[in-house]
């Protein structure tokens, strides 16, 4: 055991601006448990690029931490979000019939391959800063591309540095406390570079994360005001953590485990109480790996509601959702304790649930749907992430999925119904990747964070022969489409179901059209969940 911790800073490294939920879950866990050690909280995703460093090392000069702990979010290429149009580019580049339009892609790509390996190497820099500033502080790295990649993180790191894989909790409170072993899920580079990997040997206790102070959050992140207000984001709210289900594309039962632990009902409402009566706080993203799955988590999701109904909390809510258990009732408390929108995977056909494993009934789900429609849904949006051409998509499994959104246009209004267009993103030691490699769709022994842009590409499946048919409408509906704005034109993804509704009309005959589907990889039906 070394000398225990007298200071924390915690670093959020460059991502787009979302709220940093993690890191306040563990602030304020060490906080209430070591409430003598000093805190701070840093966000480089809201400092100017050119000022990140002469920031950090400002803070680490004034604050002379124990512990510096990072907090690493973002690390593949493919996937887009609000700072890129990776989609767009990957579309245009396939399948764009204009030579000029796949030219640019191919520009565009490179460019944000390249920024993404240039983003890999600064954050190194940031660990390698404080190293060099700081050579007797404990680096500590956490975060969602960690627990991912954690391996691949840890062989590049400083050394004495701990890489932590899922919660961070009880990693950190065993390193504040001065342990030279952390607990948790973890690597380790020790201080002659070699790497070792602890696994968890139990599950945090949930039951300990009682409502956040907010008020000491405010007092250790300078940035606090950045997020929290009215008029701002959606703030992320924990209920649970763990997932039983097996989804062939999904990480989550890895990462927080494969049994459900839930958060103390009465915890997570008066933690919503305060954001919107303290803080001003409208909008609320339930941040679990699906809010409601099984059975007994929809008792669990029913006493939250119940809770913020009784302390009457006007705010409105959302996050993934899984119905297969829904009842009458927990769809009415839903509705009455401020449900913004329905956010879920979907497909409208049978075969491919049981192909990707998600686990449920289409006909459940459908039912599901009309109870919230009884329940006295009016303004809710409906969000569907279809993973259209996944393993196993074919024309009829297309043509059944665009016949039973149309189902939910006629339940709720069009414009009420919004599908988002993606593809599955193979992640690394899932079943999909599995089926993949064996199949050679992917190089074996190929690197998930390679930075060449072929692999890339199939990392983000959309493979032939449906692949250029969905790619062309896609962009046929971004010629006229607002991307995120129903008020400048017709929604993408609608447009983009539309026309491919057109194209499955001309499709070759049948006998042609299993000729050729029949090149693609098939996924084991094993029946597990959507997430």
């Amino acid at each position: 055991m070394s000398q225990q911790v007298r200071s924390v800073l915690y670093v959020r490294l460059p991502v787009w601006k979302i709220w940093p939920g993690g890191v306040v879950y563990v602030a304020d866990f060490i906080h209430k448990q070591r409430p003598a050690i000093q805190q701070e909280i840093l966000d480089l995703a809201v400092i100017l690029p050119s000022q990140r460093h002469a920031v950090l090392a400002e803070r680490l000069a004034e604050l002379q931490p124990d512990v510096v702990a990072f907090s690493w979010r973002n690390m593949q290429t493919f996937g887009p979000h609000p700072e890129n149009d990776a989609l767009d580019v990957v579309m245009n580049f396939d399948h764009s019939p204009n030579p000029w339009k796949r030219l640019k892609s191919a520009w565009q790509a490179l460019g944000i391959i390249a920024d993404y390996g240039l983003q890999r190497i600064r954050n190194f820099g940031y660990l390698k800063l404080v190293r060099r500033l700081q050579p007797q502080a404990r680096l500590v790295v956490g975060g969602t591309a960690v627990s991912i990649f954690g391996k691949y993180v840890a062989a590049r790191c400083p050394p004495d540095t701990v890489v932590v894989v899922g919660e961070g909790e009880d990693a950190m409170l065993s390193i504040v406390d001065g342990f030279t072993a952390p607990a948790g899920n973890h690597y380790y580079k020790d201080a002659s570079g070699q790497v070792h990997h602890h696994p968890a040997e139990e599950s945090f206790d949930l039951a300990q994360l009682t409502a956040v102070d907010f008020a000491y959050v405010d007092s250790i992140f300078p940035a606090f005001d950045e997020y929290v207000g009215p008029g701002k984001e959606a703030i992320g709210v924990h209920t649970k953590r763990g997932c039983p289900f097996q989804c062939n594309f999904c990480l989550y039962n890895k990462i927080e485990g494969a049994q459900q632990r839930y958060r103390d009902p009465i915890e997570v409402a008066k933690e919503v109480e305060v954001l919107s009566k303290t803080y001003g706080v409208k909008h609320i993203w339930f941040t679990d790996a699906q809010f409601c799955s099984t059975r007994r988590s929809m008792a669990h999701v029913e006493a939250i509601l119940d809770e913020m109904l009784v302390r009457q909390v006007a705010v409105r809510w959302t996050g993934y959702l899984r119905l297969n258990f829904l009842t009458p009732e927990t769809a009415r408390k839903m509705v009455a304790s401020g449900l913004e929108s329905i956010d879920l995977s979907f497909t409208g056909s049978q075969d491919m649930i049981d192909s990707l494993t998600l686990g449920y009934e289409l006909d459940q789900q459908m039912d599901a749907f009309r109870l919230f429609k009884d329940a006295g849904m009016t303004d809710q949006k409906i969000k569907l992430y279809l993973p259209l051409n996944a393993p196993g998509e074919s024309p009829e499994t297309l043509k059944a999925t665009i016949a039973r959104v149309d189902e939910l246009y006629t339940m709720f209004g069009r414009d009420n119904v919004l599908p988002f267009i993606f593809f599955v993103g193979v992640q690394p030691n899932t079943p999909i990747e599995q089926k993949l490699v064996a199949s050679g769709y992917l190089p074996k022994g190929y690197d998930p964070l390679t930075l060449n842009p072929f692999i890339i590409k199939k990392l983000l499946y959309n493979p032939q022969p449906l692949g250029r048919m969905i790619g062309r409408a896609y962009l046929e509906a971004l010629d006229y489409s607002s991307k995120m704005d129903d008020t400048t034109g017709e929604y993408i993804g609608r447009a983009t179901l539309e026309i491919l509704a057109r194209q499955l009309e001309i499709l070759p005959p049948p006998s042609r059209q299993r000729r050729l589907f029949s090149v693609l990889p098939v996924v084991n039906n094993t029946a597990r969940s959507e997430t």
